[in-house]
């Protein structure tokens, strides 16, 4: 049999068992969690987060916004910003960089977004150019001297809303900062065996029903970084996925915004095509906006259930199939854990969270 024609039969075998493999070991799963991507993890003791946190009275926020760059863009980013704007956060700074989407195009749409506010009268944002890449191959950024010069001034409470690349970045140069970092929040954590599943075992999608599975994106854009931030033991706040799917921002809600003033319906806008995404290709009635939660839970963390427990890096089977880096939580890390260090990890979200975010005005 000729070269070519060997290598053909080769591709269709792997193109039948490949997939025949990944539909084996998924059968071989409990439906439930086939379905919801909820493997059974040892509880945490949550208490309100406002036990564990008071709200911060200096905030910077690092943003990876594309919001609405691609249909598949989250718009969760300018929604967080405006609606902190809107409320009269002092915000110290905002630093951008990739994450998203590429720098040129999150700088394109910060710059819209510091625009939109301005002409609603809402806020004059500071805005400052940070890393094309990841920690280690990413050089001097004007964001760096910036988010220095802020922690010099005294103690201040980050929101990272993107990978952790630019804070890693500082500290590495500054260790002595570490003193005035108030907290870090971050947007990124999951149990060991939880998946970013939004379909939620509603039977649509890829993969006998599964769905649409997404990754653990601030983290997986820089490993790196996020594990600097552990081995250096900052005072750290995970507000995750889970936190975000209690939480659906439907039309109706867009629409409400829009009603809101112009840079609520420049954002609301921009998250239409988010909004068809999840409604046509994921079967929700809306959208999990995690990094508003993530917003909402520097001004309101009552509204939030939290642990103080453990968190680490390590590779995990991913889709119980192949191992990757993840950012893992729970009170037993592994002795072979890259990294590891205390966290504040906040997984539930109260139902009037929703009722927050939509009317609450400042």
């Amino acid at each position: 049999m000729p070269g070519r024609s060997r290598r053909v039969l080769k591709l269709a075998a792997w193109a039948l068992f490949v997939p025949l493999g990944i539909t084996l070991v998924s059968l071989a799963i409990p439906l439930r969690v086939w379905r919801t991507g909820r493997l059974e993890t040892p509880p945490l003791a949550l208490v309100r987060g406002d036990e564990l946190m008071t709200p911060p009275s200096r905030i910077w926020v690092d943003t990876d916004a594309a919001c609405g760059a691609t249909r598949t863009t989250d718009p969760d980013d300018c929604l967080a910003l405006v609606w902190l704007a809107a409320h009269g956060v002092n915000l110290a700074g905002l630093s951008f960089g990739y994450g998203n989407a590429d720098l040129e195009t999150v700088e394109h749409t910060t710059a819209a977004l510091a625009t939109a506010l301005a002409h609603s009268g809402l806020s004059r944002i500071s805005t400052w150019r940070g890393a094309a890449g990841p920690l280690e191959k990413s050089g001097p950024a004007p964001a760096h001297a910036a988010l220095r010069a802020e922690l010099e001034r005294g103690p201040l409470t980050i929101l990272a809303l993107g990978p952790l690349t630019h804070v890693a970045t500082v500290l590495r140069g500054r260790p002595d900062l570490k003193r005035n970092v108030a907290r870090l929040i971050a947007v990124m954590g999951h149990r060991p065996g939880h998946l970013f599943h939004p379909s939620e075992g509603s039977g649509r999608g890829m993969l006998l029903g599964h769905g649409p599975i997404f990754r653990d994106l601030n983290f997986a854009k820089d490993a790196a970084a996020a594990q600097a931030a552990l081995r250096i033991s900052l005072p750290l706040t995970l507000v995750p996925y889970d936190a975000a799917r209690r939480v659906q921002i439907t039309a109706k809600d867009l629409d409400r915004l829009s009603r809101r003033g112009p840079a609520f319906a420049w954002a609301a806008e921009r998250a239409r095509g988010w909004l068809d995404y999840w409604r046509d290709d994921i079967g929700q009635p809306g959208f999990y906006p995690f990094d508003w939660v993530a917003a909402a839970f520097v001004l309101k963390p009552d509204l939030f259930r939290c642990a103080v427990t453990r968190a680490w890096v390590a590779d995990e089977w991913a889709f119980w199939v192949y191992p990757r880096p993840s950012f893992l939580v729970g009170p037993s890390p592994p002795a072979n854990a890259k990294a590891k260090a205390e966290v504040t990890y906040c997984p539930e979200a109260d139902p009037p969270l929703h009722a927050y975010l939509m009317d609450e005005t400042p």
